[in-house]
């Protein structure tokens, strides 16, 4: 909606943006992110779909159709944003203790609400150490504030953090990653509640000691730089919870993780994208849902490796049902599902006979809902009231899903959107599904300054 009236206006048509409750600033800040200054917006008073239809059509009577009418006349509607003013960013902006320190930045909305390590000189100073890049030098350009990250901006978030000088090639490599418009940043912001996580690959782990076994997300440096992704998405990007960050119900910290690449029976991640072994990578994805970690255990009648194919059918069940719709847009399709396994889940995996491929194609036949519940979901999970055969009448379902009430479709569009990773306690047999709509993984090599042997051995790494 605020994308076509911004185009509408660059065209001096006049145009006013719908929103519900909570919506408006969140809107008003997509416009001046596209350079429109002044957008006219105009608020349904109301949480949709807790209403019946002759209230929707009364409300829109008394309250909606006037304040359209107010935009779409009144003064200042369409003004271009003229641009943000320059400002200097290796200025100090406030002196003082740690304590009057940390008020200062949560009254400015710098931090997450955890206290944080203030970004002095000399503490940046030593993150830019770690890489070759000028400290001006422009990674990448964030959606929505559309502000410049820089070497020297993204260290002093990692600062924030608490993160250690020698993750700045991470902290790089993970803003050119949401950087890429294939992540898709601009929309991170749904009330689904999407939270951002960062998977790291290649001889780095090993390096600078980055978990990728038991408690993984909690353990050694991976909390800070889950952190640091966090708080650069809301000092850079400019996501700010409450304004234009709309997780109904708040969010999680950022997290990060490494994929047990010694404990995996298959190539790792980064590999099965086209990034050789020896080069270390890092991916940007994103989390819906987490939920109970399932535990399979084989039975005389089920091996172990089919009991886990059937879980893993039933977990992206539990976690897609109300997002299977099969829509591809210009980059793709708009959901992701990545499947953390532990190492003796993904062994057993692969003594049956299945490569990582197998078993996406094994679940994209299998993980499958009868008609009946797919058309309830469909029909009082979204806003729109709709059938099965009119969605595959506008090409939006396939025709496979014609069928009998009671007979079994596919809840994945393509096989594609599964990713499989190796990681957590190596002696439990457990899985874990979590669930992206939006932004899609989007991995980034990571480049390591010319002296980083030298660096790394110094710091103790």
């Amino acid at each position: 909606m605020v994308r076509s009236v911004v185009n509408a206006e660059a065209e001096d048509i006049p145009g006013v943006a719908v929103t519900i409750t909570g919506f408006s600033e969140a809107a008003r800040l997509a416009a001046q992110a596209d350079g429109l200054a002044d957008l006219a917006v105009a608020e349904y008073p109301v949480a949709i779909g807790i209403q019946a239809p002759e209230e929707i059509e009364a409300t829109i009577r008394t309250s909606l159709f006037e304040q359209i009418v107010a935009g779409l006349t009144g003064p200042g509607n369409g003004d271009r944003e003229a641009g943000p003013a320059e400002a200097d960013p290796g200025r100090v902006v406030f002196e003082g203790g740690l304590d009057e320190i940390n008020r200062h930045f949560a009254a400015q909305e710098w931090s997450d609400g955890l206290a944080i390590v203030p970004p002095t000189p000399e503490r940046v100073a030593g993150f830019l150490r770690f890489t070759d890049r000028a400290a001006d030098e422009v990674i990448a350009v964030l959606p929505q504030a559309n502000l410049a990250a820089m070497p020297l901006n993204i260290a002093a978030n990692g600062v924030m953090a608490g993160c250690k000088p020698e993750h700045m090639p991470l902290l790089i490599a993970a803003v050119q990653a949401i950087g890429d418009a294939h992540y898709n940043l601009g929309n991170i912001g749904t009330t689904g509640t999407l939270v951002p996580y960062l998977l790291i690959n290649g001889p780095i782990v090993g390096q600078l000691g980055i978990e990728s076994r038991g408690q993984l997300i909690s353990r050694g440096p991976n909390p800070a730089i889950g952190r640091a992704l966090g708080l650069i998405v809301r000092n850079i990007a400019g996501y700010r919870p409450g304004r234009n960050y709309l997780g109904t119900f708040g969010y999680q910290t950022p997290f990060a993780l490494a994929e047990n690449e010694a404990a995996s029976p298959w190539p790792p991640f980064h590999v099965e994208h086209g990034f050789r072994a020896d080069e270390s990578t890092v991916t940007a994805g994103g989390s819906m849902i987490w939920g109970y970690p399932p535990a399979p255990h084989s039975r005389a009648e089920k091996s172990g490796a089919q009991v886990t194919l059937e879980l893993l059918c039933r977990e992206i069940y539990k976690k897609t049902i109300l997002h299977c719709l099969p829509e591809r847009g210009p980059d793709g399709f708009r959901h992701m599902i990545t499947l953390l396994l532990t190492p003796p889940i993904a062994r057993s995996l692969a003594d049956g006979g299945y490569s990582k491929q197998d078993v996406r194609d094994y679940l994209y036949e299998n993980a499958r809902v009868t008609r009946r519940e797919l058309e309830w979901h469909t029909r009082f999970s979204f806003a729109q009231d709709f059938t099965i055969e009119e969605k595959v009448k506008q090409g939006l379902f396939p025709e496979e899903f014609l069928v009998g009430d009671d007979e079994l479709v596919r809840l994945l569009p393509s096989p594609d959107i599964l990713h499989l990773i190796v990681c957590g306690e190596p002696g439990r047999n457990r899985l874990m599904g979590f669930h992206s709509v939006y932004v899609k993984p989007t991995t980034k090599a990571v480049e390591l300054p010319r002296n980083w042997d030298s660096l790394v051995a110094d710091c103790g790494c």
